[in-house]
């Protein structure tokens, strides 16, 4: 349990750390694009605001110079106008008047072009047919443009602006401006839109770090607490095992307490029974349960009255039937406990047979299960080779023949076969009291 708390608290961990990442990348691609729309938009708005300048101050100063009857006739006094107001306006480059059929009407620059037609540019065309005026920064690069291109600007602010008489468009204005202002005041307001953008989102994303620091740092308290607190559980779980286990040993010990005949049965029929589930191969999951079935199968003697447990003679078919309810008894009080549950079905129907003519089911053949015919054959040995009141023990040569007799009826012939393979190998474990014949020579068992 503590090691899948710690593999879910790296997860988690993982995720914060994968979501702070994500969010840095969230926060600075936003940044770049709000800070990208907030420099657009001050572009454009400081286009607009030079154009609505430079519209205005030129409609001032040139229209009442260069209309005349709804018509664009252009005075001698606009050249001397045009001069007194760029002394006013240094920003202004130069200045076109330009007719809707695309003759330069008049400039302030190389005036030999006047009177000629030129391709109307896309701008101009617009604002002759809308009467909006429009701007932008351009190159200089058009024909018509030859004369303001050796001014020394690779790009300057062109402004088209509608020339109107009583509601009509009659001409068109083109005038040239210095950019250099305009891109000045663009460019240190756009450093103060990035820093600021960039400064808030840092601020955000540095919150959302702390954020999830304290998550991080709560996450690993509260892991903890519940690691130890499952450690605790498991400590209070396992000595609950131990004195459980306990009480059912000493419960065990009571049922051999009751018969001096069968003193040490259990542990007898453990170690058998052990010695041929190792010889069936049993892996440990099995095994475990095996060894704790056999040591356990006849708890159930507990409901048994002391009378018939310990009668000398023969029993009557009563006296029988309460014996017989013994694995079904044992079967119901280890249930109770969960860690031997898995010995419940060793218990109950370790004295069914292989022919079905056992107890308490009747079951036969392959339907019972391995580990309960073990303990059953380790049970009947023992019982046979042990003094009883009610009989002697049998020679190590009269059990073998019982056991032999009993394969295919009484006993699993998988199991006796193993039997026989165990005892062969290891004498000592199937001996009433081992210790006392550990020198003795091996008794050999012969295969049936």
């Amino acid at each position: 349990m503590a090691s899948l708390t710690r593999t879910q608290m790296s997860r988690s961990l993982t995720l914060l750390r994968a979501f702070v990442l994500a969010s840095a990348i969230l926060l600075a691609a936003a940044a770049l694009v709000l800070a990208g729309l907030l420099t657009r938009a001050l572009r454009q708005q400081a286009q607009d605001d030079a154009r609505v300048s430079l519209t205005e101050y030129t409609n001032g100063v040139l229209h009442p110079q260069i209309v005349r009857n709804g018509h664009i006739v252009v005075g001698h006094g606009a050249t001397r106008v045009v001069k007194d107001s760029l002394e006013a306006r240094p920003d202004i480059l130069s200045i076109k008047v330009w007719r809707p059929d695309g003759v330069l009407a008049w400039t302030n620059l190389a005036p030999k072009r006047i009177g000629h037609r030129f391709p109307l540019s896309h701008h101009l065309g617009e604002v002759i047919e809308t009467g909006e005026a429009e701007s932008e920064l351009e190159h200089l690069d058009a024909e018509e443009n030859a004369v303001e291109s050796r001014l020394g600007f690779d790009h300057v602010l062109e402004v088209y602006a509608p020339v109107t008489s009583r509601g009509h468009v009659v001409g068109a204005f083109e005038i040239y401006a210095n950019p250099a202002r305009l891109e000045a005041s663009i460019g240190q307001r756009k450093r103060t839109i990035w820093l600021a953008t960039v400064a808030v989102f840092a601020v955000l994303w540095a919150l959302l770090v702390l954020l999830v620091r304290g998550a991080s740092k709560m996450l690993r308290r509260q892991t903890e607490q519940l690691r130890k607190r499952s450690k605790d559980l498991m400590e209070a779980y396992r000595r609950l095992e131990e004195s459980s286990l306990e009480a059912i040993e000493s419960l065990n010990a009571t049922v051999e307490a009751k018969d001096p005949y069968t003193a040490g049965h259990s542990l007898r029929v453990q170690r058998i029974a052990v010695a041929i589930g190792e010889e069936l191969n049993l892996p440990k999951e099995r095994l475990d349960p095996l060894r704790l079935g056999a040591l356990f199968h006849d708890i159930g003697k507990l409901g048994v009255p002391d009378a018939v447990l310990t009668k000398p003679a023969r029993l009557t078919e009563e006296e029988f039937e309460l014996i017989k309810r013994h694995s079904e008894v044992g079967a119901h009080i280890v249930g109770k406990f969960g860690p031997l549950r898995a010995t419940v079905p060793i218990i109950r129907y370790h004295h069914e047979r292989w022919d079905g003519r056992g107890y308490p089911d009747g079951l036969a053949g392959e339907g019972i299960l391995l580990e309960a015919a073990v303990v059953g054959l380790a049970d009947a040995w023992d019982a046979m080779t042990t003094d009883r009141p009610y009989h002697r023990g049998l020679s190590l040569e009269e059990a073998f023949a019982e056991v032999r007799k009993g394969r295919g009826t009484q006993f699993a012939p998988a199991v006796v076969d193993a039997f026989f393979s165990a005892h062969w190998r290891r004498p000592v474990e199937f001996t009433a009291v081992p210790d006392e014949e550990e020198d003795a020579p091996p008794l050999v068992a012969e295969a049936s």
